[in-house]
């Protein structure tokens, strides 16, 4: 039996490592990735796209341990049944006009300012309010922000149309005034395995980041059983490059400013992220600029060069230049930079309308939302076989009642009917302190150059004033409007191939419907006289000060000491002074009067006396006068 025994043992030491090696091996283990995208823009600007992702596989238990992958992230998943999450933290606010609206980064990317929070549930309808409660505290202390805010009935929505998923289980808020600072940024990077300490999140330079024209910090979850969880974290920035004095030009043309990673972040890249499967540097070449090769020089030779296809006009150019970051090190390290040979004009792709919103009307009683489209470019076909959608959707505080049934649709200055424009709508009136007003509308819009603005007029309300915030006197922000265009989409073709090796070339080929925000409306509302409460607790605390602090005086004093006091400063006086006021008083036939020296207690009580009555009559009367209001 012994020997049977070793036998076994002999053999289950060889084959079990081999087993249990091969079935880790069937396993898929946790990748994380991380890309940079640089871009010039067309105003002198550059723009730097960070984009992390971490995959963990499918797991059936709550909160294991990951090698690579945020537990926190995981643990969210797994506590709020989460299927889509996507929440933002933006400063700024991106100019669609310049820098481009119909592209990768200004559709999925381009963010309002403020937070930004938008998830789709896994659970019954009655629990996804409370599951949205829970996750917004949770989020809050996570980030270190205030989306717990978001947590009352009164800040967030269930959008239909504008977002993907389910819209009965979806839920929208977003927090306007919220300040972005570095509190949120480094939970932001706790997330990433190498944090800032390597890689290409060691480019980001605090004053750098929060000096730019645009910075958006945005987090992205996908979760199914079959695929796992993928965790996507983008860091949006525009910079504007250090400028100096270029030579002049002959047709006065401003020439691009040279710039390069180091004089960008203050700092060039030092290699990648150890735990990281890959890394790698993009440099994006608009359809302008793929024409003009010989007026710009790059100080390092890509590695490849990426070309994509133009989905409208089939054009083949070349739009990616890759530099793998795993060539370089510490000694090596790469400091990509652009030198402009000559002054080069381009353009970006655009949106079919550029959107904005305004309030018009005069007083703090009533007013107007005007939301506007103006055609981005012009279109040469006609109206009658050329016809878009527009969807649009807002939110609104209830403190501002939005009288939907006043909605009026002007194009080119001529109010239309709503039933020719109009593809269909959903109203939610607002509730006092109970439900915000929504509303979301899809337009057929003709592909003509038309300007449209939709009207709606509204009330404000009145709050209590426990429910103003510090800055009432600033005013009360509404949150941006989503524009969507659903018959436009971000399509980018690349032809070799190599989006299947990035995992951020894999996400620019995705179909996203073009989309973009509006501008934050600032409404001022009537306030209370803050100061006022102030003013009467300074005087009535004043008041109470000199009665109690008299009637102290008089508890504590002692009367014949007093008189003990005054006699014997009475019998100091010298010899003269007596006899002087003794003079005095026979020849003015008056009683010697007393020093001068202290004033006569009898006096003194009857002043006091005089002073309490007075005190407590005025107390009386303000106190009838007040129960009387």
């Amino acid at each position: 039996m012994a020997r049977v025994g070793f036998v076994v043992l002999l053999l289950s030491s060889i084959f079990l490592p081999k087993i249990f090696a091969f079935g880790l091996e069937m396993i898929p283990d946790e990748e994380f990735t991380e890309e940079l995208l640089l871009k010039p823009l067309p105003d002198r600007k550059v723009l730097a796209h960070f984009h992390f992702q971490s995959r963990a596989p499918p797991s059936s238990s709550n909160g294991r341990h990951h090698r690579l992958f945020p537990k926190a992230i995981a643990q969210l998943i797994n506590n709020f049944q989460i299927q889509e999450l996507e929440l933002s933290f933006t400063q700024g606010r991106w100019n669609y006009e310049k820098w481009g609206g119909s592209d990768f980064i200004s559709t999925t990317n381009a963010k309002p300012p403020g937070v930004e929070l938008w998830a789709n549930f896994d659970v019954s309808t009655d629990q996804i309010d409370p599951t949205w409660r829970n996750l917004t505290h949770a989020l809050s202390g996570l980030f270190c922000s205030s989306i717990n805010f978001l947590a009352s009935t009164t800040a967030f929505a269930a959008p239909k149309w504008s977002f993907r998923g389910n819209s009965i289980n979806s839920r929208y808020a977003a927090l306007p005034r919220e300040a972005v600072c570095t509190e949120n940024l480094t939970p932001w990077l706790k997330l990433l395995p190498c944090r800032d300490k390597a890689g290409l999140a060691r480019l980001l330079d605090r004053p750098s980041i929060y000096n730019g024209y645009y910075h958006s910090q945005r987090l992205h979850l996908l979760s199914s059983k079959s695929k796992g969880i993928v965790l996507e974290q983008t860091l949006t920035v525009v910079i504007q490059p250090e400028l100096k004095r270029a030579p002049a030009l002959s047709d006065k043309t401003p020439r691009q400013p040279n710039w390069s990673v180091s004089s960008v972040f203050k700092r060039p890249i030092k290699g990648k992220c150890s735990l990281s499967k890959s890394s790698k540097v993009f440099f994006e070449v608009e359809e302008g600029l793929a024409t003009e090769t010989d007026g710009f020089d790059l100080s390092v030779s890509p590695d490849r060069i990426i070309r994509k296809v133009d989905a409208l006009t089939g054009q083949r150019y070349s739009g990616f230049l890759e530099y793998d970051v795993s060539r370089f090190n510490v000694n090596s390290p790469l400091d990509l930079g652009l030198t402009w040979k000559s002054p080069l004009r381009w353009s970006t792709p655009q949106a079919p309308f550029h959107a904005s919103r305004f309030l018009t009307g005069n007083g703090n009683e009533r007013g107007s939302i005007a939301i506007s489209l103006r055609p981005a470019r012009k279109s040469d076909k006609s109206e009658d076989f050329c016809r878009t959608h527009v969807v649009i959707f807002q939110i609104v505080p209830w403190y501002v009642r939005v009288y939907y049934h006043t909605l009026k649709i002007v194009v080119n200055g001529k109010t239309q009917i709503l039933s020719d424009l109009l593809a269909k709508i959903q109203v939610s009136p607002s509730e006092d302190k109970t439900a915000p007003g929504v509303l979301e509308i899809m337009l057929t819009v003709p592909c003509t150059d038309q300007s449209i603005v939709l009207f709606m007029e509204f009330d404000k309300g009145f709050l209590h004033i426990d429910e103003y915030p510090p800055d009432a006197n600033q005013g009360f922000d509404i949150p941006a409007a989503v524009i969507s265009f659903p018959d436009f989409h971000t399509n980018v073709s690349i032809i070799d191939g190599s989006a299947e090796k990035s995992s951020l070339l894999s996400k620019i080929q995705e179909r996203n419907i073009v989309q973009s925000y509006t501008e934050i409306l600032l409404v001022p509302l009537t306030t209370p006289d803050f100061s006022m409460p102030y003013n009467v607790i300074t005087f009535t605390c004043t008041v109470l000060a000199l009665y109690f602090g008299s009637l102290l005086n008089v508890l504590r004093q002692r009367v014949a000491e007093e008189d003990r006091l005054y006699a014997s400063a009475a019998g100091k006086q010298g010899l003269i002074p007596r006899l002087m006021s003794k003079i005095s008083s026979k020849f003015y036939k008056k009683k010697p009067e007393p020093s001068q020296g202290l004033p006569s207690p009898k006096g003194s009580r009857v002043l006091f006396n005089v002073f309490v009555v007075a005190l407590l009559a005025v107390l009386v009367h303000y106190y009838y006068s007040e129960s009387s209001n």
